[in-house]
């Protein structure tokens, strides 16, 4: 079976773009290269994955119960759903983490589906052996999950088009990027895909 790829898309969440409890800078930006990347995949047949931070409403990963973050994507609230311009298709992956309240759950394979399936589990069933990640923030959640890819073997292309970073302190972002690239991950651009 020819190895398949699949499209990543980490944490596009309300709480995370302008004007949400955790807002990474221009996030909203990033979502019109999200949905060219969506329609790029879904034409071509293959699987995409969304997640998101799913949290309870009290967690280790608030600052008010001993974490660095404010509190938010606390399950089922406005914060904590996709962002509305986000163009999902009906057949999307979801993925849920952050669930626990003892762990801070930043990479999408401590995810797992509705029936709690596992995100690597996911993978191996239906054969995918390269993922294209974009997505927020670039410096935790995409950083996270784009190292875990690469230790488990998968090979991963990098939207850089399709990132932004919280920058908690300043190069932050410029440094996880450095980090994903040198340890394998490979850069990719709208204009690469569409050559």
């Amino acid at each position: 079976m020819e190895a398949k790829r699949a499209l990543l898309i980490v944490d596009v969440q309300n709480d995370f773009c302008p004007g949400g409890a955790l807002a990474v800078p221009e996030a909203d930006k990033i979502i019109p290269n999200l949905n060219k990347y969506i329609k790029i995949f879904y034409k071509a047949k293959l699987p995409i994955f969304a997640s998101r931070d799913w949290h309870p409403a009290r967690t280790k990963h608030f600052k008010d119960f001993g974490g660095i973050w404010p509190v938010h994507c606390i399950q089922n609230t406005r914060g904590a759903a996709f962002h509305p311009k986000l163009k999902l298709p009906k057949d999307t992956i979801f993925l849920y983490k952050g669930m626990s309240d003892q762990k801070d759950s930043y990479s999408v394979f401590q995810a797992e589906d509705s029936r709690g399936t596992e995100f690597k589990k996911l993978l191996d069933l239906l054969g995918i052996r390269e993922l294209y990640i974009g997505g927020l923030a670039t410096d935790y959640c995409v950083k996270s999950s784009v190292l875990d890819a690469l230790r488990y073997g998968f090979k991963v292309r990098l939207l850089i088009d399709a990132i932004k970073g919280v920058d908690l302190k300043p190069g932050d972002s410029v440094r996880a990027i450095e980090e994903m690239v040198k340890k394998g991950a490979k850069k990719a651009t709208l204009k690469i895909l569409n050559r």
